[in-house]
C-alpha cells in the first residue's frame, strides 16, 4: 500500500471515527432531551394531579366545614326552639298561677264583703229587734189595760190573748227569717259547690255501663256441648261444682252461658272453660285441676291489676299487699251495673280535683277516693255493709284514722270526723249518680216515683204530689186554706227530710212546693 492509500485509509478511519462520535453526541443529546421532555412531561402531569387532588381536598374541607356549620346552626336552632318553648310553658304556668291567683282573691274579697254585709245587717237587725221590743212592752201594757177595761178580762184572760196573737207574729217572723238565711247561705254554698264540682267533672272522662249477670262463652260446635255436659251431665255438673257458677247449654247455636251474680267466680268459670276446650281432656278430675290453676292465675292476675291501678293512680306511702290485692279484685265487681273499679278509680280523681281546690291534701283525698268501697271485694263473703268492713280492712291494715272514719262515713253510717269524709260523701255521689253510671230495672224506678209520691201525700194539707223529671223533683201542690206562705217553707224542709230518711236514691231530689190562691167573679 502506497502512501497515498495508506493516508486515504487513515483519513477514512478518522473521518469515521469523527462521524461515529458525532453520531453518539448528537444522539446522546437528542436522548438526553427527549428524556428530560418526558421528564418534564411527568413532572407536569404530577403537578396537575397534585393541584387537582390539591383543589379537590380544598373543596371537600370547604364542604365539611359548610356541613358542621350547617349541623352547628342546625343545633343552635333547636337549642334556641326548646329554649323558647320553655320560657312559654314557664309563661304559662305563671299566666295560669296569676290567674289562680286573681280568682281566689276576687274569692277573699266577695267573703270579705259579704260578711261586712252580713255584719251590717246583723247590727240593723239586733237595732230593729230593739225597738221591736220596746214597742211590744208598751202594746202589751196598753193592750192589756184595754182589753181588761173594755173587755171585762182578768189579767191571766188578757195574758193568754196576747201570748197567743204574739206566737202567731213570732212564728210568722220566723218563717221569713229562716227562708232569707237558707237563701243566703244556699246562694254562697250553691256557687263555690258548683264551681268545685264542675271543675271535678270536667277532668274526668268516664264511659257508660250496663248491667250483667251472665257471659256467653263461644266453642266450636254440637259436639262440643255434648263434650262439656259429659255422660249423664257429669262434667258440667263439676263445672258448676267447682266455680260456684250455672252453666246454661241451649238450643242457641256455638255458645254456652255462664250465669253468676258475682263476676269474679264467672270469669273463672269462663277462663276455666276456654282452656278445657283447648287441652280437649274435658272430665271431672281434669276439670278439678284446670279450675285451681285458673283460681292461681286469678290471684296473680287481680295483684297486677292492683298494682298497676295503685301506680297509674300515684298513691304514696305504700299501701299493704292485702288491700292492693283487693283493689286488683273490684275489677270483677259491680254495683248497680257500674264496674266498682272504675267507680273507685272516677271518685279518686275526684278526691284529687276538690282536695287541691280546697287546700287540702291532694295525696291523702286520692287515697281515700281509692279505698272508700275496698269493702265490696269482700263484702259478699262477710256479715255487714260495705262500708263498715272496708274501715275494718283500712284499720286492720295500717291506714290512719282520717282514712278508716272516711271510708266509715261515706255512706253516712258514721258521724265524719273530717273534711275529707264529708268529700268522699260527694264525690262517691257524683260518680255513681252521673247519667248512664248505673243500671236501674223499671220495675224499681217505678217503685221509687211511687214511694217518693207517697211521702208527699201523707203530709196534711197537702192535695197532690207529682213525682217528674225521672224522680229528680217532685212537685206538691197544698191546699192554700189549711197552709200558708210562710209553712210553705217548713213544709218543704220537713219533706226533704223525709225523703232523705225513707228513700234509697241516686244524686238529689228537687222539693218544689206549690201554694195558689184563685178568686173568681162572673160580672152579669
Amino acid at each position: 500500500m502506497d502512501d497515498f492509500s495508506l493516508i486515504r485509509f487513515w483519513a477514512i478511519q478518522v473521518v469515521v471515527v469523527v462521524v461515529i462520535f458525532g453520531l453518539g453526541y448528537f444522539s446522546r443529546r437528542f436522548i438526553g432531551e427527549r428524556k428530560i421532555k418526558q421528564a418534564e412531561s411527568v413532572i407536569k402531569e404530577m403537578l396537575d394531579s397534585a393541584r387537582r387532588q390539591a383543589e379537590v381536598i380544598q373543596r371537600d374541607s370547604q364542604l365539611q366545614a359548610k356541613e358542621l356549620m350547617y349541623q352547628n346552626r342546625l343545633l343552635a336552632e333547636e337549642e334556641a326552639g326548646r329554649r323558647r318553648q320553655e320560657l312559654a310553658s314557664i309563661e304559662k304556668q305563671f299566666t295560669q298561677r296569676e290567674k289562680e291567683l286573681d280568682s281566689k282573691a276576687d274569692l277573699i274579697r266577695a267573703k270579705e264583703t259579704m260578711i261586712s254585709n252580713h255584719e251590717n245587717s246583723l247590727k240593723i237587725r239586733e237595732e230593729q229587734v230593739g225597738k221591736k221590743e220596746k214597742e211590744l212592752e208598751s202594746l202589751i201594757v196598753e193592750e192589756k189595760d184595754r182589753l181588761s177595761i173594755m173587755a171585762g178580762m182578768t189579767q191571766e184572760e188578757a195574758k193568754k190573748v196576747l201570748l197567743s196573737r204574739l206566737e202567731q207574729e213570732v212564728h210568722s217572723e220566723a218563717n221569713l227569717l229562716v227562708k232569707r238565711l237558707e237563701e243566703e247561705a244556699l246562694q254562697e254554698a250553691d256557687r263555690r259547690g258548683k264551681n268545685i264540682i264542675a271543675l271535678a267533672i270536667q277532668r274526668c272522662a268516664a264511659e257508660q255501663t250496663a248491667e250483667s249477670t251472665v257471659t256467653v262463652v263461644p266453642i266450636s260446635g254440637d259436639d262440643m256441648k255434648g263434650r262439656i255436659i259429659g255422660k249423664e251431665g257429669r262434667n258440667i255438673r263439676a263445672l258448676e261444682m267447682a266455680t260456684g257458677v250455672d252453666f246454661i247449654i241451649d238450643d242457641s247455636p256455638d255458645t254456652v252461658t255462664v250465669s253468676g251474680f258475682d263476676p269474679f267466680r264467672r270469669e273463672i268459670a269462663k277462663r276455666s272453660l276456654e282452656r278445657l276446650m283447648q287441652d280437649g281432656r274435658i272430665h271431672p278430675s281434669r276439670i278439678e285441676e284446670v279450675v285451681e290453676k285458673v283460681k292461681r292465675d286469678m290471684d296473680l292476675l287481680i295483684r297486677e291489676e292492683g298494682e298497676k291501678i295503685v301506680a297509674e293512680l300515684g298513691i304514696q306511702g305504700g299501701l299493704h299487699p292485702e288491700l292492693i290485692r283487693l283493689i286488683g279484685r273490684l275489677k270483677f265487681r259491680t254495683s248497680y251495673g257500674q264496674n266498682v273499679l272504675l267507680h273507685a278509680k272516677e271518685t279518686t280523681h275526684f278526691m284529687g280535683v276538690m282536695a287541691a281546690e280546697l287546700g287540702l291534701d291532694y295525696h291523702l283525698a286520692r287515697r281515700i277516693g281509692l279505698l272508700h268501697d275496698i269493702g265490696k271485694a269482700v263484702s259478699h263473703e262477710v256479715e255487714g255493709t260495705h262500708a263498715l268492713i272496708g274501715a275494718e280492712l283500712a284499720k286492720k291494715h295500717g291506714e290512719s284514722s282520717l282514712v278508716v272514719n272516711a271510708i266509715a262515713a261515706h255512706h253516712e253510717e258514721m258521724e265524719p270526723s273530717s273534711i275529707y269524709a264529708t268529700l268522699i260523701i260527694g264525690a262517691d255521689a257524683i260518680s255513681a249518680s252521673r247519667p248512664g253510671a248505673r243500671g236501674d230495672t223499671l220495675e224499681n224506678y217505678i217503685k221509687r216515683l211511687q214511694k217518693l209520691e207517697a211521702i208527699a201525700d201523707q203530709h196534711p194539707g197537702v192535695a197532690k204530689a207529682y213525682a217528674i223529671s225521672a224522680g229528680r223533683e217532685i212537685r206538691v201542690i197544698v191546699n192554700p186554706e189549711k197552709i200558708n206562705d210562710e209553712n210553705t217553707y217548713l213544709l218543704a224542709r220537713e219533706l226533704k227530710q223525709k225523703i232523705q230518711e225513707g228513700l234509697e236514691f241516686p244524686g238529689q231530689i228537687k222539693v218544689t212546693v206549690i201554694r195558689e190562691t184563685r178568686a173568681v167573679e162572673f160580672a152579669g
